[in-house]
């Protein structure tokens, strides 16, 4: 059996609850929901705990919001798209840069282009194909300069490194020097 680390299992729902919780400060846009909010915790999760906890965490908060009704079907692709993107090229390009982008593509393009089925079959709606696409570049752009900000700062100062175990706090580095 594969082992969990218990803290990054922690981490992660923490951070699905900051989703729930956060998950009204949504704006409407069309038959979408825009949250802001969700695009800056997939930009957390690719970075600190890799693509498939970011993907889990936005599989997790996309279905709790639909339950309690302050979500729509469409937040699954989106979601779900741009914290896979954002996971994987900060896995492999080690670069922030490279999540912020895979955040803003995932989502906009290839979550707004699996959302238009979505939306036309199960919910209804008249959109058009692209229809989706700048709503959810939106929504994106606005957790993506929330996260430039301090997902920065949190890497720079170690915050989930330390917590995660993958990093000694400065204070034990500087003991042993």
């Amino acid at each position: 059996m594969k082992h969990v680390n218990v803290r990054k299992l922690a981490l992660a729902g923490i951070l699905v609850a900051v989703g729930i919780v956060c998950s009204p400060l949504s704006i409407p846009v069309g038959a979408s929901k825009c949250a802001p909010v969700q695009h800056f915790i997939n930009i957390l999760g690719g970075v600190f705990l890799g693509p498939a906890y970011a993907v889990g965490m936005a599989f997790v908060t996309s279905l709790l919001r639909n339950l309690l009704g302050t979500g729509t079907l469409l937040a699954f692709p989106g979601s779900m798209c741009g914290a896979f993107l954002c996971g994987m090229l900060y896995k492999y390009g080690k670069h922030l840069p490279f999540a912020y982008l895979g955040e803003l593509f995932g989502t906009s393009v290839i979550g707004g282009l699996l959302s238009w089925p979505i939306a036309a079959w199960l919910m209804g709606s008249e959109s058009a194909v692209y229809g989706f696409i700048l709503p959810f570049f939106v929504s994106s752009c606005g957790g993506t300069i929330l996260a430039v900000v301090l997902v920065t700062a949190m890497k720079r100062m170690r915050v989930f490194d330390v917590y995660l175990g993958n990093l000694e706090p400065r204070s034990k580095q500087h003991a042993r020097s």
